[in-house]
């Protein structure tokens, strides 16, 4: 077996192990949707990844000041990401996990067209198609007027545009701005706006709620690095179909803890969003892509409200600080 296959056999397989993580991470924020408010839980949650979040700073070897380069776009991700976090949290309280995943899959569909005027790119002709037909797909899942929609699925669509524009957003300055800005500002606004609605939503947490809310922290984390690691033995094209697996996930854990049955209509609207967003990556990955490949590129989780990851695989790469493309 040649060394490059044998690595992105391993980079799949991490990849696939990393959302198996993250789907039973958002199994635990439904769980405790139905008895505390989103605000409550993704407080809670990016409180206790400060701690993780404070080891990995420490072993960022650049100086320098936590001063952003570019505020503004800094304060527009922050913004972006408080808004897809709560949403996100939100929907998983509200919707079947199945019809939440579909509508946030609609994530690299965004990316694309949002990184005409953020990146420049220039998308042809098939990668438009491609997003319109996964917007089709969208619509499949909604079907506004036979289906009563709710301010579940306007949260879900909400933490995909949050999700997309984060993601451009890191590719247009994360060359220029440090892991320590990229991770520390979307965690305090969090934090902050979060912990100033708190009061209003509070409901008080045993013991084992709290623990609960510390173990989704660490699945955070945890997924995250084995994405890192799937990243680092195989080629992007192979490891960025993996988040679509979680659709299998959602589908099981669904059925087992909450009686849930997809519908038909959900899962032939995944089936067209997923099938849009595995073009696109391909597309990506030719040779005459641009090196931007804003959604090969793309790891982010932000709709967990923890942000770890959003700068973390730069830093571990040590690349953050030399410009290199391809560890971005």
């Amino acid at each position: 077996m040649s060394e490059p296959v044998h690595s992105n056999r391993s980079g799949a397989l991490l990849a696939l192990a990393a959302f198996a993580v993250w789907a039973t991470h958002d199994l635990g924020v439904k769980y405790l949707g139905a008895s505390y408010s989103a605000v409550q839980i993704v407080f809670f949650s990016v409180l206790f990844n400060f701690p993780l979040a404070t080891l990995m700073l420490i072993s960022d070897p650049v100086d320098g000041h936590l001063r952003p380069i570019h505020p503004w776009w800094n304060l527009l991700r922050a913004i972006s990401g408080v808004a897809g976090g709560v949403s996100a949290f939100y929907a998983f309280s509200t919707l079947p996990l199945t019809q939440v995943y579909a509508l946030i899959f609609a994530a690299p569909l965004l990316v694309t067209i949002l990184s005409v005027p953020i990146l420049g790119e220039t998308v042809r002709l098939k990668r438009w198609c491609a997003v319109i037909v996964g917007l089709c797909g969208v619509f499949v899942v909604l079907r506004p007027g036979a289906t009563t929609l709710s301010l579940g699925h306007a949260a879900a669509l909400v933490t995909a545009v949050g999700t997309a524009l984060s993601a451009v957003i890191v590719r247009r300055i994360g060359r220029e701005e440090r892991s320590v800005v990229l991770i520390l500002y979307p965690m305090l606004a969090n934090v902050v706006v979060m912990g100033a609605a708190l009061p209003f939503v509070y409901e008080p947490m045993p013991a084992a709620h709290l623990g609960l809310l510390a173990l989704i922290s660490v699945m955070a984390f945890g997924a995250t690095s084995l994405i890192i690691s799937a990243y680092k033995r195989g080629e992007a094209v192979i490891v960025a179909p993996m988040q679509y697996s979680q659709i299998i996930w959602a589908t099981l854990y669904g059925a087992l803890f909450f009686s849930e049955r997809p519908d038909r209509w959900t899962m032939i609207g995944a089936g067209i969003i997923i099938a849009s967003g595995i073009y696109i990556v391909l597309r990506e990955g030719t040779a005459g892509a641009s090196e931007n490949r804003p959604v090969l590129r793309m790891r982010l989780r932000p709709e967990t409200g923890t942000f770890l990851r959003s700068g973390l695989l730069m830093m571990r790469k040590g690349r953050t600080e030399t410009g290199d493309p391809e560890e971005r």
